[in-house]
């Protein structure tokens, strides 16, 4: 193997069992996380074993998915942008039907458009199977862009990627409007095991969860975010699951919730742009293709179903991660001793080698 093909090798290990149930998966299984933080698998592992002491686990309901790509078209005037918008959406049965001739899974099933002087963006919205669908809708957007220029007066090519898709940007459109798999995890966490396991209490989370995620954030000015490190645990699991890590930029957007039911603690972690995949790029190496069937994503499903309960894994091991850092930052030096002691025990293993 050339320098020019070497792989890039990242330490692996499988945490967990974690509980899972929800309107796609009913599940326990471990995760595979690939990170040079190696803190960050017991820590998502003690997340893990509180899942597995809560009655249903992490109830993790799909809300929505969707691909998106936004192409950009130059108009006369402001008004010929306009007058061209309305006839896109008036004409979408017939785009439909141009998007099934390129491909067997791609499905137009929104346009958005906003108009900035005579510049005219338009946001195609696509269901895209098992795969995260970048190039899916990229070839789709090429064909309806084509098609909208020969049949609409008045417009001419821009580009075929005018940033309010918005792909690998940290922005609000992705949010309010979707891209990718949009997951919402919860866990009702009882009282023992908030004490016993995650050594605080349910007041103390709650708490630390509006100064530090949402007042912190504020003051910070994150843009549609209230979490403390939802990127840690997607860059890990995407890594380890061949998905295209700069994803995480939109994907590690998303708000934590917490609310402390007479002593119990309810914890929701909400990830509106989790973009990820079961087919396509980085899914052919051996590694990948031994998570994928671990994971019990490699099952003979109807399209988009395998990509769907990796998204569900993915935003449940997000929630154990994120549960037991703000468990462990509520008490005063337990971060610092837990990573000093852990990162040393990592460096005396690798010596013992």
């Amino acid at each position: 193997m050339t320098e020019a093909h070497a792989i890039a090798g990242v330490p692996m290990r499988w945490v967990g069992p974690l509980r899972i149930s929800g309107n796609v998966a009913t599940t326990e299984t471990q995760v595979p996380l690939a990170t040079y933080e190696s803190p960050l698998w017991p820590s998502v592992g003690r997340g893990a074993k509180v899942s597995m002491l809560a009655e249903k686990g992490i109830v993790a309901t799909l809300v929505d998915e969707r691909m998106t790509r936004s192409v950009l078209v130059e108009a006369v005037d402001a008004q010929t942008a306009l007058t061209a918008a309305r006839t896109i959406e008036a004409r979408m049965s017939e785009l439909q039907e141009v998007v099934r001739t390129c491909s067997r899974f791609a499905e137009l099933i929104r346009i958005h458009h906003e108009i900035n002087a005579n510049l005219l963006f338009i946001r195609f919205e696509f269901r895209t199977g098992d795969a995260s669908g970048h190039n899916m809708a990229t070839l789709a957007s090429d064909v309806l862009l084509k098609h909208l220029l020969e049949t609409i007066p008045g417009i001419s090519y821009g580009s075929i990627s005018g940033n309010y898709c918005t792909d690998k940007k940290a922005t609000a459109i992705n949010g309010i409007l979707g891209r990718g798999k949009n997951v919402v995890t919860e866990l009702l966490v009882p009282r023992t095991v908030v004490e016993d396991v995650l050594h605080t209490t349910a007041a103390k989370i709650v708490e630390l969860n509006i100064r530090k995620n949402m007042l912190g954030t504020l003051l910070a000015g994150g843009i549609r975010s209230a979490n403390a490190h939802f990127a840690n645990m997607l860059l890990g699991f995407y890594l380890a699951t061949g998905q295209d890590a700069a994803n995480i930029v939109e994907g590690s957007q998303g708000v934590v919730m917490a609310e402390d039911r007479d002593g119990d603690l309810y914890f929701a972690c909400t990830l509106p742009n989790l973009i990820m995949g079961t087919v396509g790029n980085g899914k052919g190496l051996a590694f990948v293709e031994t998570n994928l069937a671990r994971l019990g994503c490699r099952e003979e499903r109807e399209p988009g179903e395998n990509a769907r309960r990796l998204a569900v894994i993915a935003a449940a091991t997000v929630l154990c991660g994120e549960l037991s850092l703000l468990a462990a930052q509520t008490n005063p030096g337990e971060l610092m001793r837990a990573h000093v002691q852990l990162e040393r025990d990592n460096q005396t293993a690798k010596v013992g080698v």
